[in-house]
């Protein structure tokens, strides 16, 4: 776990990939376990050490991760994050194929199969289904792997993951979605870069970035990347 933001009331790590967010059935460690620990140690706190979760990710997904340290702020952080007025997230995708157009926003309407975890896109609206939109532009190439900066507008259930898939764009990694074979460790090349938020406290814009995983495919984009071959939406 690497925390990369704290204050006296939020807490951000990058999350890797294979780590759980919540508990789940198969009973190992969360983030929020590991935080807490962290917190514990770090501020000699007795007793339980609160921790609130105002968003998630994926399990095989990367990057930035947002926690309340109090129960005052989690509230508040629920709020931006739900209304999406004054957060916007920002990700990386690795995927197998060059889109045909430089920049597109995607609008489907998802449904999610809770048997299954997965979601399915339509460009109609469906019994239960929920609107989705992002923007992505590509940003990079290497040899056999593109980069895409995606901008998500909603938060939906494996929403990058299922429309990237419609433009039969597959993420590394990523075989519930299409993508030939997994990586390694079980990561996806979805990472989940900067997040750009009003702090809940201290009402001023805040940033936080994450580096993505030491891999040979993220490295040599950050190679591109910092020798500035490569301009992102958000600069940093």
């Amino acid at each position: 776990m690497q925390v990369i933001y704290e204050d006296n009331h939020i807490i951000a790590v990058n999350k890797a990939g294979g780590e759980v967010v919540q508990s789940d059935k198969t009973g190992d460690e969360t983030i929020l376990d590991i935080v807490k620990q962290y917190l514990k140690e770090k501020y000699d706190k007795p007793g339980n050490v609160f921790l609130g979760l105002p968003h998630r990710l994926d399990r095989p997904t990367t990057g930035v991760l947002v926690l309340a340290k109090t129960g005052k702020v989690l509230p508040r952080l629920n709020k931006l994050f739900q209304t999406r007025d004054e957060v916007k997230k920002t990700y990386w995708a690795v995927v197998d194929k060059r889109p045909e157009k430089h920049t597109e926003t995607l609008t489907h309407y998802l449904v999610k199969n809770q048997e299954k975890n997965r979601s399915y896109a339509y460009t109609e609206k469906r019994p239960g289904s929920k609107l989705a939109s992002l923007t992505y532009r590509h940003v990079a190439s290497i040899d056999n792997y593109h980069l895409l900066e995606i901008e998500l507008h909603t938060g939906r259930h494996h929403q990058i993951r299922v429309q990237l898939r419609q433009l039969k764009l597959y993420i590394k990694g990523d075989i519930k979605y299409g993508f030939p074979r997994p990586n390694a460790d079980k990561s996806i090349h979805l990472h989940a870069r900067r997040i750009d938020l009003m702090h809940p406290v201290k009402n001023e814009m805040i940033t936080i970035i994450a580096d993505p995983p030491d891999d040979v495919v993220w490295n040599e984009f950050m190679k591109l990347f910092r020798g500035n071959k490569f301009s992102p939406v958000n600069p940093v």
